[in-house]
This record gives structure tokens, C-alpha cells and sequence, in this order.
């Protein structure tokens, strides 16, 4: 007995410290998201960490009671537990037993002559038409194919009417396979010199990472991108004289995608189709188990089952709500004919995040089976994973550091499924980032600069230079004169965008960055200088890193690049053959439109990144509070898109919040269902 007193004793300790431990987490998360919304006016009047003062704090408490509000309702709901105070449910009683007899207040008139209103035969013939109406929509919604021709319907003005959406990153694709195709074919282009002017210097490769064997091919902006968005423009070219007709269609192509996969994983979360189908063994012992199927007669099993609609199936107002924000949402409208990586990405991502669910839910212990093995995941299932990996993969740069993140957090949980993840998962990253290396390596391609991804680092060196000067050490600045131009760099430093400082852009440029000259030996104090000159200046450095970062947790910050940016820039709107005499004045109208709704205080927010990513971050952290360490296992791939975010070489450029705001919905769904299991659990122990 002294000895399992002392067991219980070291099991409850241990379970208040991993509580402890995870409120603090959440306790961090809300207060970083509090910092993000109280620094905000520091940047956008250009002052900084200096003028933090007592208002700024203000607005921080302000901001953290109001996230941690937040954060204690979700646990309070995940948990099973009342949300609103008891003073609100005692209210709600005094009203319904006052409506029920005379009403005294004016609240309980106006509800009673509510209440009389619907019980009215004009009430009950609307009732009659909601419910109708839910049914429909249910019933239109129920398989992919149907989802999908709702999203093409629904979206079908978009490439009708607005043909293509498009910035600089494709026109320099296109003109990458151009001149990888002329040299193809014979014809003798400038290479390296001080006076040539190629492709790979307009967003620029430090030319001692190019092949001494001339090759115009990159992976800037991946390169199977590059190769299939060029042949698809030469072809254009060769039939049309002219890209624009390629560039649509391309946009169709996108638009298609983007419809199957968020109606494939719509279908996923909205019907659970794993389950309709019978996947895994019917145990005969549970019939409790599964809401999928009815037995015929329990005396007689040998007679069968019937399918019947699942409990766990999404309603009417869900499903309307999830299908409204992809049909209005000018993030989701507007990405389905952008011709960026990001858009492409996030659809993919959607359509991986849905594969994830379908694991999640046919684990051993979500669908318990009679001889205890797990569920094979389906067949198509498995295509789908492998092509959503690799449609990521060749995509986005840091697709394979998430992709193979998650495939290690899949090993831990679902050890059993181990084949199913090495094959979706650990292949297509090692045949196709694998394959990007090798023709790195042998001078095929071009890789990426690794200045790309030190764009904070960047920015910190450019801020001391311009608001400091003199407090960059001797000794730092000998060591970054062979990389960078300090005095350029002051000069083109802007807080909300790191590309000036790296020379991206047209040959008009200021060159701050030496690509030309630059060698891989110079770079080798590039870190030693960055922190001597960090050290020197800490608060300055602190302001180029927030100026840089804080938008995308701060849900009241405009966006430095919004989605209808890509509707009608100078790219689409002059600088192309045709394109801009379509519709020109309505690209406008629609851009407008959308600009003006994201500028409303708090009714712009749902069109804006941030505040998807925002609760997002929430949701996550009231999911270590509630210890669901199963579903934060295949959640934590949005925390490192979070990462990609702060990262990134722009501060609230809204196209990299694209995949978290796409499964926002999805997401809001499966923790309501986990909080219904709680509910349900809560009320048979009561």
C-alpha cells in the first residue's frame, strides 16, 4: 500500500508539471500574439522599440486578455465544459420561463413575439424551407465530384472574367526557359561578364555558383515550375506570337486544381468517406463502434448490415459556412488563377492536409478493428498523398523540410503505418529534392543563392546601417565589404521588404548586394560580421526583425501584398499583349472592391491572413493544454509555415498565409468534433 501511494504520488506531479507546462505554452503563445498587436503602431509611423511606451502597453493587456480569453473558452469547450459564465445560463432560463408565461421586459416581448412569429404559418412554412434547404445542400455535397462541380460553379467567373492573375515571378520563369531554349537550340547568348545582363541576375545568383558550362536554368523559383510554365508560354508563342494565351492557360489549369482539391478534402472532413465505404472489419461484438452501418437484426448477425448517414457527418450550417469563406474570401478566389508558388502550394497543402485526416481518423485507436491491426489507408488515398507531396515539393523550397517533419512525427505516432508513410512521403522528397540536388551538383541548374534565406539577417545589417552608421564595428564591416555595399544598403532599406537589400529586381537596380564579384570565401564571415554588428546594436536589430514579422500575428495590420495585387498590377494590366484589353476596368472594379472590404476595421478581417493565422496559433496552443497529442501531431506543419512566415523576406505578404488560411475551416471542424467526444463523455459521467 506505502508503495502505490508513493506511485499515485509521482503520477500526479507528473501530470501537474505537463499541465503546468502546457498552459505556459499557451500563456507564450497569447503573449506574443499580444506583443505583435502592441508594437504594430511603432512601424507603421516608422518609429520603433524606442517610443515603447505606456499606451503600447496598454494595448498589449488589452490584446493578451483578450487572446487568453480565447484560449480558456477553447479549453473550457474542448473539455466539455460550460463556455459562458453560469450568470448567462441562469439569464437564459429567466427569459425562456418568462416567454413562456406573460413577459415583463422588453427582451422577453420582443422574444415572445418572436417565438409566435414562428409558430405562425409563414414561421413554420420558412422553418420548412431552411431545413429543405440544409438537406439540399447536405445531399449536394456528399461525394467529391458533386463538391467539385459546386467549387467550379461557384468560382466559374473568376477565369471568365478575369482570365489570369500573375506578377513578376512568372515573367521571369518564362524568360529563364527562353533562354535556356535559345541556347538549346544554337543560338549564342552573353553568359558571365561585368556587362551582361542574364535572367539569373534580376532576382540574383552569386555568379560563383554558376557552372563554367553556360546554362540559363534555375531553381529560384523551382525548377520544374520554370520548365513546365516556359514550354507551356513556347508553345503559346509559337502558335499565337504571343505568351498570353499560355499564361490562361495555365490559370485554367490552376483553377481545376485548386477546385478538386478542396473539394477532396471538403469530402474528407464533410463525410468521413472511409467510413461510408467500410473501411476496416465490422466488429460484430461493438456494433456501438461504428455510425456507419445498422445491423439488420442483432439476434441474427449473420444477416448483415445497411449503411446509414454518420453522426459524425458535418451539418448543413458547417458545411455552407466552410464552402461560403472558399466561394467569397478573396484570398481563396483570387489564388485559384494566380500564377505564384504560393497559391499552387496551399491548394496542394489542402489536399495533404485532407489525406492527414483520413489517417488521423482511421488510426487504431479512432477505428478499433476485431484483430487489433490498423487500418489500411485507401488506395486512392495513397495517390493522393504521394501527388500532394510532390505537387508541394516542386513547388515550394521548404515544402521538404515540412514534408519530412511530418513524416518523423507520423513515425512516432503511427509506427504501424510505417510503410504507408516511407512510400507517400519520405519517396517523393528523395526523388524529387534528391533529383533538384544532383542537377545542382553536376551544373545542369542553377541552385538558389543562400542569401535568399537570411532576409532577417539582411534586414538588421541594412537598418544599423541607416540609422546607425557608426556603431557598425571596424571589424564587421571589413569583413561585409567584399559581400555588400553598405551605403547602397542603407539606402534601399525598407522595413516591410528584404528584396531591396538583395538586389532583387529589373538591371536599374542599386546594387548592394556584390553577386557579381562575391565569392563562396567571402561569405564565410558573413555570420561573425552579422552578430558583431547584432551585439553593437540590439534594440536596432530587435526593430529591423519585428518591422519584418509582426503582421502576420498581428490581425489589425493591413498587408503589405494582398492577394488582389495579382488582379490587377502593371504585369496583367499593361505589360503584356492582350490580356490587359479583357475586362480591363473590371479587373479593376473587383480588386477594388476586395481592397476596400479588407480596410473595414474588424468586418475586413476574415479577408486577411493574419487573423486565420492568429487563431490557428490558438487552436494549437488550447491543443497541448488538452493534450491531444495525436491531432497536434499532424497540426504542428502549420506551426512551421508559421516559421516559413517569420522567415520570409516580407512582413505580412498575405500569399504565405494562403495554407493556414485555406484549413482554418477543416480545422475549427475536427477540434469541434474531438470537443463533441469530450461533451459526450462529460455528460454519462454526470
Amino acid at each position: 500500500m506505502p508503495l502505490m501511494s508513493e506511485v499515485h504520488k509521482t503520477v500526479g506531479r507528473g501530470s501537474k508539471a505537463v499541465s503546468f507546462l502546457s498552459w505556459a505554452l499557451g500563456v507564450l503563445a497569447c503573449l506574443w500574439l499580444a506583443w505583435c498587436c502592441a508594437i504594430g503602431p511603432l512601424y507603421w509611423f516608422g518609429t520603433g522599440l524606442s517610443d515603447f511606451g505606456w499606451l503600447n502597453v496598454l494595448y498589449m493587456v488589452v490584446a493578451f486578455v483578450a487572446f487568453f480569453a480565447i484560449l480558456r473558452s477553447l479549453v473550457k469547450f474542448g473539455r466539455g465544459r460550460r463556455v459562458l459564465p453560469e450568470y448567462f445560463r441562469y439569464r437564459r432560463e429567466r427569459l425562456r420561463h418568462e416567454v413562456a408565461g406573460t413577459p415583463t421586459t422588453v427582451l422577453g416581448i420582443m422574444l415572445r413575439h418572436l417565438s409566435d412569429a414562428m409558430r405562425s404559418r409563414p414561421g413554420r412554412a420558412l422553418h420548412a424551407v431552411v431545413i429543405w434547404v440544409g438537406r439540399k445542400l447536405t445531399r449536394c455535397t456528399d461525394s467529391w465530384w458533386k463538391l467539385m462541380l459546386l467549387f467550379m460553379v461557384g468560382w466559374l467567373w473568376v477565369p471568365t472574367t478575369l482570365l489570369a492573375a500573375f506578377g513578376a515571378d512568372i515573367r521571369s520563369q518564362i524568360r529563364e526557359f527562353s533562354w535556356a531554349l535559345n541556347q538549346w537550340t544554337g543560338l549564342k547568348q552573353p553568359y558571365i561578364g561585368f556587362f551582361s545582363f542574364v535572367p539569373m541576375d534580376i532576382y540574383p545568383t552569386a555568379h560563383y555558383m554558376w557552372p563554367d558550362s553556360p546554362t540559363y536554368l534555375t531553381d529560384q523559383h523551382n525548377i520544374v515550375l520554370t520548365v513546365f510554365y516556359g514550354a507551356v508560354a513556347a508553345v503559346s508563342r509559337f502558335f499565337t506570337d504571343s505568351n498570353d494565351a499560355g499564361i490562361v492557360v495555365l490559370a485554367v489549369l490552376q483553377w481545376l486544381f485548386a477546385a478538386f482539391c478542396c473539394a477532396a478534402t471538403a469530402n474528407r472532413f464533410f463525410n468521413l468517406p472511409w467510413r461510408r465505404l467500410g473501411v476496416g472489419t465490422f466488429d460484430f461484438s461493438h456494433p456501438e463502434r461504428h455510425d456507419c452501418w445498422n445491423m439488420r437484426d442483432f439476434a441474427h448477425p449473420e444477416a448483415g448490415v445497411v449503411p446509414r448517414p454518420s453522426r459524425l457527418r458535418a451539418g448543413a450550417k458547417t458545411r455552407l459556412a466552410i464552402i461560403l469563406f472558399f466561394m467569397v474570401c478573396p484570398l481563396a478566389v483570387f489564388s485559384t488563377i494566380s500564377l505564384t508558388k504560393s497559391p499552387l502550394f496551399a491548394f496542394a497543402f489542402v489536399w495533404w492536409f485532407g489525406v492527414w485526416y483520413e489517417l488521423h481518423m482511421t488510426h487504431i485507436k479512432a477505428m478499433p478493428t476485431i484483430n487489433g491491426k490498423p487500418v489500411r489507408l485507401r488506395k486512392r488515398s495513397i495517390a493522393a498523398f504521394i501527388i500532394a507531396s510532390s505537387v508541394m515539393l516542386i513547388s515550394a523550397k521548404y515544402a521538404w523540410y515540412i514534408i519530412v517533419f511530418a513524416f518523423l512525427l507520423a513515425l512516432c505516432n503511427d509506427r504501424k503505418r510505417w510503410k504507408t508513410y516511407l512510400v507517400t512521403l519520405l519517396l517523393p522528397t528523395v526523388l524529387i529534392h534528391g533529383g533538384i540536388v544532383a542537377l545542382t551538383n553536376t551544373g545542369a541548374i542553377i541552385g538558389g543563392d543562400p542569401i535568399e534565406s537570411r532576409g532577417i539577417q539582411l534586414q538588421q545589417i541594412a537598418r544599423v546601417a541607416k540609422y546607425n552608421p557608426q556603431g557598425i564595428p571596424k571589424d564587421a564591416r571589413k569583413k561585409l565589404d567584399k559581400v555588400f555595399n553598405l551605403d547602397q544598403m542603407a539606402e534601399s532599406y525598407f522595413q516591410q521588404d528584404a528584396d531591396p537589400v538583395k538586389s532583387s529586381g529589373i538591371q536599374s537596380k542599386k546594387v548592394s548586394y556584390k553577386w557579381r564579384t562575391v565569392t563562396a570565401a567571402d561569405m564565410k564571415d558573413f555570420n561573425k560580421a552579422w552578430l558583431e554588428i547584432v551585439k553593437a546594436n540590439p534594440v536596432i536589430a530587435l526593430d529591423a526583425f519585428f518591422a519584418e514579422c509582426f503582421g502576420y500575428f498581428n490581425v489589425t495590420d493591413l498587408p503589405y501584398v494582398s492577394m488582389d495585387y495579382y488582379v490587377n498590377n502593371d504585369y496583367v494590366q499593361e505589360d503584356n499583349d492582350w490580356i490587359h484589353s479583357y475586362n480591363h476596368d473590371w479587373r479593376d472594379r473587383v480588386a477594388g472592391f476586395a481592397k476596400g472590404w479588407g480596410n473595414i476595421p474588424v468586418l475586413g478581417w476574415v479577408t486577411h491572413g493574419n487573423l486565420y493565422v492568429t487563431l490557428t496559433l490558438l487552436i494549437g496552443a488550447a491543443e497541448v493544454i488538452l493534450r491531444r497529442w495525436r491531432s497536434l501531431s499532424w497540426h504542428l506543419p502549420l506551426l512551421l509555415l508559421m516559421g516559413v512566415m517569420i522567415t520570409s523576406p516580407a512582413n505580412n505578404f498575405e500569399r504565405h498565409m494562403l495554407p493556414v488560411a485555406f484549413v482554418f475551416g477543416f480545422l475549427c471542424l475536427q477540434f469541434w468534433r474531438e470537443s463533441r467526444n469530450a461533451r459526450l463523455a462529460a455528460s454519462a459521467a454526470e
